[in-house]
């Protein structure tokens, strides 16, 4: 099956020729009918696999055949968590619809408002935001939500952690009735599923893959190492293996910049990214990654979702995710689009239960490998019986694979389909507790 399978017009056709796509992915088989049919749609694939494409394209098809949208108007909304990741789907937009008459832009914040405003004074068909700003120019009657067609909520289930939850109700309430509704995501959580379906009637639902799965693209590992040796082992793992490319993920904004500093000193090229940096910087620094002018970029959490780079080789969890699911898309970041990648966690002791709650998600056991020098002085339990993800093996026992090259490789108002409240809503407490740590760079992103 091809593109033009799908009835979409000659121009949109013509720019996706344009990027050599030829045959449509898992997500955009099943998708792109659901959405050419105005259905509601709940959709869950892995990460790099065309999930922008799969509402993207029908979006752009859909919305030709009507009347443009008028000064201060939106015709598509397209909400985003993170800054980066709304100028990677504005950019997607462009590409797909660069031979059609269609209107885009995209909004969020670190930016100045006032040329936002003036482009959004001309009309929009496709509007990409994220939430903060968005609201920002909406209480400044810079933007118009009554002909609003079509809601799109893209990584779905951090659109509605505690993080955007009330800016997501706030603005579901000023859209019209009458909308189609789209969500996709690489990971739903149980109560974050729960919580999607308040907000969306009768969606259909679309799975790919098992849900929060992880590519098969991707090679991962685990290597155990005290918390105090974890810098020092990163630096040897750089050095020994000759890396040109790596994205590192810490848990903290200090934690990223004091990391950036230890390689620096070591006289590598290192750049930090995360929600206390100005966006011009954080746009040059992606740059400069993207070029291969920085070697090594260290992000918390805020470049698990919205960094799209061509054949990055490897990911490194500097330090594990609080939340499960969180892992997904960060080691999503490599082993993209068929491409081959890696996916190399540091883990301490005290990092068992996050380790263990990963393994449980992704319903894997993660191979541990020992860098010799490294090996931790504080155990890295197994997680054997009732810890973790039974093995095959009665007597359990990860063995140590020294290798010296080792590292290559809620409360508020529910909204139904038509934007209507009518019932309260609250997520469930592990959601609410697990989401306390992306709540500070979640307040950046909408400011």
């Amino acid at each position: 099956m091809n593109f033009a399978s799908f009835g979409l017009s000659d121009p949109i056709l013509k720019a996706v020729a344009e990027q050599g796509y030829k045959t449509p992915s898992p997500i955009q088989l099943e998708a792109i009918p659901a959405v050419l049919k105005r259905r509601n749609i709940m959709a869950t694939a892995q990460t790099g696999t065309g999930k922008t494409g799969a509402f993207a394209l029908p979006i752009l098809e859909g919305l030709l055949e009507k009347e443009r949208a008028g000064s201060n108007q939106v015709r598509a909304l397209i909400l985003t968590p993170t800054r980066e990741l709304a100028a990677q789907v504005a950019d997607s937009i462009r590409t797909y619809g660069k031979h059609l008459p269609l209107r885009s832009a995209v909004v969020f914040g670190g930016v100045k408002i006032n040329p936002q405003m003036m482009k959004l004074r001309r009309g929009t068909d496709i509007l990409v935001a994220t939430p903060g700003r968005l609201l920002d120019l909406f209480r400044q009657n810079a933007v118009n939500f009554k002909h609003v067609e079509v809601l799109v909520l893209d990584e779905a289930d951090r659109m509605l952690d505690m993080g955007f939850i009330d800016d997501i109700r706030t603005i579901l309430a000023q859209l019209p009735k009458n909308r189609q509704n789209l969500m996709f995501s690489a990971t739903f959580s149980d109560p974050i599923r729960k919580l999607a379906k308040s907000f969306i009637e009768n969606p259909v639902e679309i799975c790919v893959a098992p849900r929060n799965t992880t590519a098969s693209t991707v090679t991962q590992l685990i290597c155990p190492v005290d918390k105090g040796r974890k810098a020092d082992l990163l630096t040897h793992m750089i050095r020994e293996n000759d890396w040109q490319q790596a994205l590192v993920f810490t848990k903290t904004k200090h934690g990223a910049d004091k990391l950036t500093k230890h390689l620096k000193d070591k006289g590598i090229k290192a750049a930090a990214i995360h929600g206390n940096k100005s966006q011009a910087v954080r746009r040059r620094t992606l740059e400069e990654f993207k070029d291969r002018r920085v070697k090594i970029l260290v992000a918390t959490d805020i470049a698990a979702r919205g960094i799209d780079i061509d054949h990055l080789p490897q990911v490194v969890n500097f330090d594990l995710p609080h939340v499960a699911e969180d892992y997904v898309h960060r080691i999503g970041r490599t082993g993209r689009a068929g491409s081959k990648g890696k996916a190399i966690s540091f883990v301490s002791a005290d990092e068992f239960k996050q380790l263990r709650d990963i393994e449980r998600l992704i319903k894997q056991p993660l191979k541990r490998e020992f860098t010799d020098g490294f090996e931790p002085s504080h155990k890295l339990p197994t997680g054997n019986g009732n810890d973790g993800p039974r093995r095959a093996n009665k007597n359990p026992k990860w063995k140590k694979s020294r290798s010296r090259r080792s590292g290559s490789d809620e409360q508020g108002n529910r909204s139904n389909s038509n934007g209507n409240s009518n019932t309260s809503s609250k997520p469930a407490n592990n959601t609410r507790h697990k989401s306390k740590h992306r709540r500070s760079e979640s307040r950046s992103e909408q400011r």
